[in-house]
């Protein structure tokens, strides 16, 4: 008895100590993060990795019933203007929790910032984190509150802004307001843009360079509504002078590329136009042309009847690299996937497309709606005859300048202004079709969406429509925050 006392008292001694050392160890890997190189790591996953694409481009008016084709909850569901029933990949709830990953990423990052040694020596991953937070707050906000209207945001709910790393199972988050979740951003992005730095980045592309950082500036001041500054953020990214450089050469070098070639060209990290790239996972890439409710040929033409505007034999250089896949699918060859396997020999695994966050023709856009504003058109039609350069096949500037008497004789209106904007808005929408950027316009505009079905039913989404703001995910409810209207 004695002996078994012994060998017993000896391995709880034994237990216990091995016990104690495996306690002494932090099972938190974030803790881990205390370098510089090391926060740099983790804000590699400090942007949303989740795909926006498939549900703002099925419930804008992009689209229409082919008849035929996948039904994918992210596609038959917003076009049905209802909420989405899927949390899966490129749903707005898998985009959600994309978004507050990142957000959390970001703050772990800051959180290491704080506690370091020296806070100097990360002067950059404090200006990037900054921003990433920022952005990912502000696509939130975006989709899943209302508008930014300077009347009403005082009052209109928004999304809990998160400044904290998560330290509990479950924490109740207050929505706020969306002024102070622009309160919110606005700090964020003016603290952080001034302190990043380009040479810090192995790829800029996928990170916030300046660039990157003023084009996401001149976005959001343009939802603000504060146009001078949009010009002001523009400007820095166009400071050398040739803006048809940093545009894609649809008209020239793009015309000639078989769809392959574009697949491959669109979305890379050394193309002039795209300032920051995403990785993420998504099926959009096979998805975009093969759903139901899509872009057929009578959409193709109303969305690329805007090329009339130059004379009524010009078109588009996107016309030309529209093509068809089957029976009434039309696609244009830009959003590629790229399938990884989970392992060498594996079968299966998970497809990802690449999203250009940012693009140089996006910054331009966003100046030239500036110019309007601040009531110097001449600016804005520069910026639009700078952009069409660059997209009419066989552009030449005395057949194909835009001119006021143009832009009435396209438009209607007496107003050179109002003309110029609904001419921006045309080009817009064609520039990015099947990418899902129309829907940023529809909800700033008040754009009233009309989808038909096949079987004569007409659907309508007007301006004043609960389901124009994506719906919470169910789950927040359990932590008290209130859901949507519907």
């Amino acid at each position: 008895m004695q002996k078994i006392l012994s060998y017993t008292a000896f391995a709880l001694l034994f237990s216990t100590a091995g016990c104690k050392k495996f306690l002494e160890k932090n099972p938190d890997n974030r803790a881990a993060v205390s370098t510089p190189s090391q926060v740099s790591q983790l804000l590699g996953t400090a942007y949303p990795q989740g795909n926006y694409m498939a549900f703002t481009e099925s419930i804008s008016d992009n689209v229409t019933d082919k008849g035929s084709g996948t039904q994918e909850r992210i596609n038959v569901d917003p076009y049905f203007f209802q909420d989405v029933a899927d949390n899966q990949q490129d749903s707005p709830e898998n985009y959600w929790n994309a978004c507050y990953t990142a957000i959390a990423a970001a703050n772990q990052a800051l959180e290491a910032i704080r506690n370091a040694a020296d806070t100097t020596l990360y002067s950059a991953q404090k200006g990037e984190a900054l921003v990433c937070r920022a952005y990912a707050h502000f696509m939130l906000v975006t989709l899943f509150s209302k508008v930014y209207d300077p009347g009403t945001a005082a009052q209109d709910m928004g999304i809990p802004y998160v400044t904290t790393p998560e330290n509990v199972v479950f924490k109740n988050y207050d929505r706020r307001t969306v002024a102070y979740v622009y309160q919110m951003i606005e700090q964020d992005l003016t603290q952080g843009l001034p302190l990043i730095d380009d040479t810090k980045y192995t790829v800029p592309r996928y990170h916030f360079t300046k660039a990157a950082a003023n084009a996401f500036a001149a976005r959001f001041y343009l939802f603000k509504q504060e146009y001078a500054k949009v010009v002001t953020h523009a400007n820095a990214i166009f400071s050398g002078g040739n803006i048809t450089s940093l545009l894609r050469p649809w008209n020239t070098v793009y015309l000639t590329k078989t769809p392959q070639e574009m697949w491959a060209l669109y979305q890379k990290a050394t193309e002039p136009a795209n300032l920051l790239l995403v990785e993420t996972v998504s099926n959009w890439g096979r998805d975009y042309f093969t759903v139901r409710y899509a872009m057929n040929s009578e959409k193709r033409d109303e969305i690329y009847e805007s090329e009339r505007i130059f004379s009524d034999t010009s078109e588009w250089a996107f016309r030309y690299q529209t093509y068809t896949a089957g029976t009434n699918n039309y696609l244009v060859p830009k959003i590629n996937e790229y399938f990884v396997r989970n392992s060498v020999n594996a079968n299966i695994g998970l497809p990802y497309v690449m999203v250009p966050l940012f693009t140089t023709e996006e910054v331009l856009f966003n100046r030239a709606e500036a110019y309007i504003y601040l009531n110097n058109v001449n600016a804005a039609i520069q910026d639009l005859n700078t952009y069409a350069s660059t997209r009419v096949v066989g552009y030449k500037t005395a057949d194909h300048q835009i001119t006021p008497d143009k832009l009435k004789a396209a438009y209607g209106s007496n107003d050179v202004r109002l003309n110029a904007l609904n001419a921006l808005l045309d080009f817009k929408r064609a520039e990015y079709v099947q990418e899902g950027m129309r829907w940023f316009d529809i909800i700033r505009y008040d754009i009233t969406v009309t989808h038909t079905t096949t079987d004569g039913r007409t659907l309508s989404l007007p301006a004043n429509s609960p389901q124009r703001v994506f719906q919470l995910p169910e789950s927040v409810s359990l932590s008290g925050m209130p859901l949507n209207p519907r």
